[in-house]
C-alpha cells in the first residue's frame, strides 16, 4: 500500500530534458508517443510506437511477460525514432475498473477570506472520504476533480480563492480504480525500465483530446469504444463529474463472427472492417461475402458464401449490448440530465460502420464521432478556452483509435488537466499522483542515423496503413 501512496499523493517529477512519453496501453494495440517541448507551449511529437497488444484481456492484464513484451516494443521504436530514452510516462486504464464517487465537503469559514490552503483541505478530506463498500485497500485514487463550489448563496463559483462568504461547499470527483489490477499494471509497466508518472482514467483522456469548449460547458458524454472495454466520461461546466465502463468492446464482436462463421479472428477482424455493419439496408441479402472456414484458409474449394445480412445480425444484437449497458450506467450515475444531450465516440470500435445512428438511436442523444484535435496544452487566454495545435515534428496522422493516446499526451504535457478546472488549470490544482521509483534507469544505446531513419520510415507507413 506505500507504494501506490507514494505513486499516486507525491510530488510529479518535473521532465528536466524536455522530453514526454506517454503509453496507451489497451487490448489490441499499445501505442508509445513521444514530444519534445523545445520552447514554452510549444511541444512536438517525435517519435511513435505502435505494435499489437498482447497480455490484455477486457482490461486486465492476463499475461505479465507478454504485455511486457508488447510495451517494451513499443517504447523501444518510438525512442530509436528521436534518439531519446524514456524515464517516466504516463499511462491509462480503462474498463469496468474505474470507479466514480463524488463527495460534497462543507468548509465553516466565518467571514474571512479564502485562500489556497482552505481549498487543499476539502480536497484532502475528500480522498478520506471513500464510500463504505470499498475498503481502502481494494481501491486506490487516480484522479481529484472539484466539480464546483457553492459560497453561501451563490451557486456557481470557479475559482473562490480570494472570495469571502461564511460557508464554502464543493462537489468533488473522485476516479478510482481497482487496487490489485492497478498494482499489476504498474509492476509490468517497471519491468521495462520506466516509472509510472500519472496514470488517467482512458475515457477522460479522450475527451481532453476530442472535445470542443462547448461541449465540456453544456454538457456532454464522451464514450470511448476499445476492443476489449467501452469507458465514458460525462463533463459539464468544464468539469469531468462521472467516470464508468464496462469489459465489453469491439473484439467480442470479432469473436462472435469467428464463432457464429467457423473462421479464424483474424480472418472475422477482416470481414468485420470491410463488410461490417451496425443497421441492415435492403441490399443486404443479396450481398455476398467470401469467407474461409477455420483451417482451411489455404482451400479455396472450401470458401464459405455468406450474405451480408447474416454478418449484420451477428454484429447488431452485440453493439446493442454494449450501447445499452453504457445506457444502463449513465442512468444510474446520477448525471443524465447534467451531462446534456451532446454523445461523442471515440475508440477503434466506433468507426464501425452505422454505430453512429445506432447509438443515436439507442441512447436518445445527438452522437457525432470524435477525432483528436491535436492538443498540446488547454489553457486561458482573456477567459476564453483555447486549443493550440501540436506541431508535429514527424508525419502523423490520428483517428478516434488514438484519441486516448494524444489525450494522454496533452496531460502529459499539462499535469493539472488531469484533477484541475479545464478553464483555469494549474492555480489550485491537488496534485493526486506522482511517478514512482519503480527501477533504475536505463542505459539504452541510440541507433546510428541511417538507422533512425529507416525505422521511423517503416513505423509511419505501418500508422498511415492503420489509419486508412
Amino acid at each position: 500500500m506505500d507504494f501506490l501512496k507514494n505513486l499516486f499523493f507525491g510530488e510529479p517529477e518535473v521532465s528536466t530534458n524536455g522530453v514526454f512519453g506517454v503509453i496507451d496501453i489497451g487490448t489490441s494495440k499499445i501505442v508509445c508517443l513521444i514530444a519534445r517541448e523545445d520552447f514554452p507551449d510549444h511541444p512536438k511529437i517525435i517519435g511513435i510506437g505502435h505494435n499489437k497488444s498482447s497480455g490484455m484481456r477486457q482490461g486486465w492484464v492476463s499475461d505479465m511477460d507478454a504485455l511486457q513484451k508488447s510495451i517494451a516494443d513499443a517504447v523501444t521504436t518510438a525512442e530509436a525514432m528521436c534518439g531519446e530514452t524514456l524515464q517516466s510516462v504516463t499511462i491509462n486504464i480503462s474498463g469496468a475498473q474505474i470507479i466514480s464517487h463524488s463527495i460534497d465537503i462543507e468548509l465553516a469559514l466565518n467571514g474571512r477570506t479564502i485562500e489556497e490552503h482552505d481549498v487543499f483541505r476539502m480536497i484532502n478530506q475528500a480522498q478520506t472520504m471513500l464510500p463504505e463498500e470499498h475498503l481502502p485497500q481494494q481501491i486506490e485514487l487516480l484522479q481529484t476533480i472539484p466539480v464546483g463550489y457553492r459560497l453561501d448563496e451563490q451557486k456557481t463559483v470557479s475559482d473562490p480563492i480570494g472570495m469571502t462568504g461564511s460557508t464554502l461547499q464543493s462537489r468533488i470527483h473522485l476516479i478510482s480504480a481497482e487496487h490489485g489490477s492497478l498494482r499489476t499494471l504498474v509492476n509490468v509497466v517497471g519491468r521495462c525500465h520506466l516509472n509510472v508518472e500519472q496514470i488517467i482514467a482512458s475515457p477522460y483522456a479522450s475527451g481532453i483530446a476530442c472535445l470542443v469548449e462547448d461541449e465540456i460547458d453544456l454538457g456532454s458524454i464522451v464514450i470511448d469504444m476499445g476492443a476489449g472495454t467501452t469507458s465514458f466520461t460525462m463533463f459539464f461546466e468544464g468539469e469531468a463529474i462521472f467516470a464508468g465502463g464496462i469489459s465489453i468492446g469491439g473484439a467480442h464482436i470479432t469473436s462472435d463472427i469467428a464463432r457464429c462463421l467457423t473462421t479464424s479472428i483474424t480472418e472475422a477482424e477482416r470481414v468485420k472492417t470491410l463488410y461490417g455493419n451496425t443497421l441492415s439496408s435492403s441490399f443486404d441479402n443479396t450481398d455476398s461475402i467470401e469467407i474461409p472456414l477455420i483451417g482451411e484458409e489455404n482451400d479455396f474449394d472450401n470458401i464459405q458464401h455468406v450474405p451480408k445480412s447474416q454478418l449484420i445480425s451477428i454484429i447488431q444484437p452485440r453493439m446493442e449490448e454494449i450501447l445499452e449497458l453504457v445506457r444502463d450506467k449513465i442512468d444510474k450515475s446520477g448525471f443524465t440530465e447534467l451531462s446534456g444531450r451532446r454523445v461523442v465516440l471515440t475508440g477503434g470500435a466506433s468507426q464501425l460502420n452505422g454505430t453512429r445512428e445506432l447509438a443515436q438511436r439507442i441512447l436518445d442523444k445527438q452522437v457525432r464521432l470524435g477525432k483528436p484535435m491535436r492538443t498540446a496544452k488547454r489553457k486561458t487566454l482573456g477567459g476564453k478556452f483555447i486549443t493550440p495545435p501540436v506541431p508535429y515534428g514527424i508525419p502523423y496522422e490520428s483517428g478516434p483509435a488514438f484519441a486516448v493516446t494524444e489525450g494522454l499526451l496533452a496531460i502529459a504535457l499539462n499535469q493539472e488537466l488531469a484533477h484541475s478546472n479545464l478553464h483555469n488549470s494549474g492555480r489550485h490544482s491537488n496534485r493526486s499522483f506522482s511517478r514512482s521509483n519503480l527501477s533504475p534507469k536505463r542505459s539504452c544505446p541510440l541507433l546510428m542515423d541511417n538507422k533512425i531513419v529507416e525505422a521511423a520510415s517503416q513505423q509511419i507507413i505501418r500508422m498511415r496503413d492503420l489509419f486508412k
